[in-house]
């Protein structure tokens, strides 16, 4: 008969810190993001710091846009800030199986579905003159939310450069979101 092993415990600590900036709770939970329901504080802040830890080098999470944000902060200094940003509810704490790991509380998601749609954005404008949409297959089943997020900045850019992306993206996505994205090539194509 196996023993059932018990949860890993954690207890938060975000003592000292009285008050993130905007700026700070943006990266963290940019950095959350790449380790959702996967992955624990320790992680977390391994890339905060900017770790060349295995582990974090070995699953990618060196290419995190935030990677190394508070490089000069100590491990503790960091993880009392994510204990934060869990204790004043951006983020939150669940279990898989006896592993806690980070997830998204509400708040949390909109402010960073927000971030993440504008770092899609920027890529998506830096490609509308280059003729090389393939990025696009990696939008393919992201949240629904944030992605018609992406497209609105699109349409508001009023931009028609955007036109031939688009329609390349539209040849990969799902007949909801395919509707939305012609939405938004006939809006570009009557802003000409």
């Amino acid at each position: 008969m196996s023993k059932i092993k018990p949860k890993v415990s954690y207890s938060l600590d975000g003592s000292g810190i009285s008050d993130l900036t905007e700026n700070e709770i943006k990266a963290i939970l940019r950095a959350a993001d790449e380790l959702i329901a996967t992955g624990g504080r320790s992680m977390l802040t391994k890339i905060l710091k900017g770790s060349k830890d295995k582990k974090v080098l070995e699953y990618g999470l060196d290419k995190c846009p935030v990677y190394g944000f508070y490089k000069h902060l100590t491990l503790s200094e960091i993880t009392k800030r994510i204990d934060w940003t869990i204790e004043n509810g951006y983020l939150e704490i669940e279990y898989s199986g006896q592993l806690p790991v980070i997830v998204f509380s509400e708040s949390g998601w909109e402010i960073e579905r927000e971030t993440y749609a504008e770092e899609l954005f920027q890529k998506l404008q830096n490609l509308i003159y280059s003729e090389d949409f393939s990025f696009v297959s990696e939008l393919k089943d992201r949240n629904r939310g944030m992605i018609l997020l992406l497209i609105e900045k699109v349409k508001k850019t009023g931009n028609s450069g955007f036109i031939p992306l688009l329609k390349g993206w539209q040849q990969i996505e799902n007949k909801k979101v395919c509707a939305v994205l012609n939405d938004a090539i006939d809006q570009l194509e009557n802003t000409k």
